[in-house]
């Protein structure tokens, strides 16, 4: 059966955060080794820890645990939660925070090679698109910068459901008017993307690599589920 709607990710998917050098200047960590600068393998720690944070550490609160858990149901938590996952990696505070602003800037997230091409290839094929994603903040305006455009964006802040949840896929579903059958989801989790096949839907998965080394990775993955792009 054809495909009538593609729900797609957004972090690792269509878009990837992709330090420069420049956000790190002047920067040095504060650890029980004392204070040493943010080199490369330094920078690739922290930002580690902005795209794929991990769990809970020796130093979490209750209170920073709770920040933790609920990150992508409101801006204020998302903000507490990552700044204390920075501070544990022994940045100052002040460093901490231009990182985040950084990171939770639309103008710092790159699409893939052919993310544009594939949205619009969708659109024009008949296909409805819903960008599903958990995040904090609004990303609508890294698509209109990079010309792309999706039916609708079904962002966990905005709605109150984070993935694996499968109220937040039936919500894009709704939206566009779309059966589960009739969908995939492409993502590069398969724990909170792949949650998708829960509700009846297909999903795809694609790896998050750096941006110059995924240059038709969605365009080869929708190829092979019979999508043409």
């Amino acid at each position: 059966m054809p495909f009538r709607a593609v729900l797609f990710d957004f972090s690792g998917t269509l878009f990837r955060l992709e330090e420069d050098d420049s956000w790190f200047a002047g920067m040095e960590l504060i650890d029980a080794d004392g204070r040493r600068a943010v080199d490369e393998h330094v920078q690739a720690e922290l930002m580690e820890r902005l795209t794929h944070p991990t769990g809970g550490s020796a130093t979490r609160t209750e209170e920073a645990h709770r920040a933790w858990v609920n990150r992508d149901l409101a801006p204020a938590l998302h903000r507490e939660a990552y700044l204390h996952a920075l501070r544990d990696a022994g940045l100052p505070d002040h460093h901490a925070e231009v990182l985040y602003q950084q990171a939770i800037d639309p103008a710092s997230w790159v699409p893939y090679p052919d993310t544009v091409e594939v949205l619009r290839s969708l659109a024009a094929n008949g296909l409805k698109t819903a960008i599903v994603s958990n995040i904090a903040f609004d990303i609508r305006p890294a698509f209109s910068t990079a010309g792309a455009e999706a039916d609708e964006f079904v962002l966990s802040f905005e709605v109150g459901v984070v993935k694996p949840d499968p109220r937040i896929f039936q919500m894009a579903l709704q939206r566009l008017g779309v059966a589960a059958g009739d969908a995939v989801m492409v993502g590069d989790s398969e724990e909170n993307d792949g949650a998708a096949r829960a509700v009846g839907c297909d999903f795809i998965l694609v790896d998050p690599l750096p941006v110059a080394e995924r240059p038709t990775g969605l365009i080869d993955a929708l190829r092979d589920r019979g999508i043409s792009c």
